[in-house]
């Protein structure tokens, strides 16, 4: 059995793929909201870069940028590597209607869709300097086990690790 994701309310419809050959186009309206969307059977583009191996090339490449944050697996999804640009990245869950610019594919309900903002700017020197602060959120988060308060604005660097819900990710800083 295969499942797909709605595209419009992100509840996923099962299907048996062993009864359709590669290539064919298949038609779906979601049991949920009634959207009909349609998928091409064959090897996912998307797939192949949730591989390991894939993700060590995507990490290089965002090293030069402004960094990235590593989503460590949890038990509600996979790991992830999601990059960073200058100013404000809100991270948050991913959720159709919701405009983040850091969004992470979780069903963790304790994650806020708007949950923490990593600021990356440069200093007098030219030297880029990450600050994190919570939302707010519901939940809270925490660096280094330590919970940031309504309106704590703390200085990160490369290998601080996150938890917002209950999920985690480590930021990466570029070189």
């Amino acid at each position: 059995m295969k499942r797909v994701l709605c595209p419009k309310c992100e509840n996923y419809l099962y299907f048996d793929e062993t009864k359709y050959s590669e290539g064919q186009s298949l038609v779906f309206e979601c049991e949920h909201c009634g959207k009909q969307f349609s998928i091409r059977l064959g090897k996912s583009k998307v797939k192949a870069l949730r591989k390991e191996e894939n993700l060590e090339a995507v990490e290089e490449a965002l090293k030069e940028e402004f960094g990235y944050i590593t989503v460590i697996e949890n038990v509600f999804g996979y790991k992830q590597v999601l990059p960073l640009q200058e100013g404000d990245n809100v991270i948050g869950r991913r959720c159709v209607g919701t405009v983040i610019n850091t969004p992470i594919e979780s069903g963790d309900m304790s994650m806020d869709r708007r949950h923490c903002i990593i600021n990356i700017k440069r200093n007098k020197q030219k030297k880029l300097i990450y600050t994190l602060r919570d939302a707010p959120s519901l939940t809270g988060t925490f660096l280094m086990n330590e919970i940031l308060g309504d309106k704590d604005q703390i200085r990160i660097e490369d290998g601080a690790i996150v938890t917002i819900g209950a999920t985690t990710f480590i930021l990466h800083t570029a070189e």
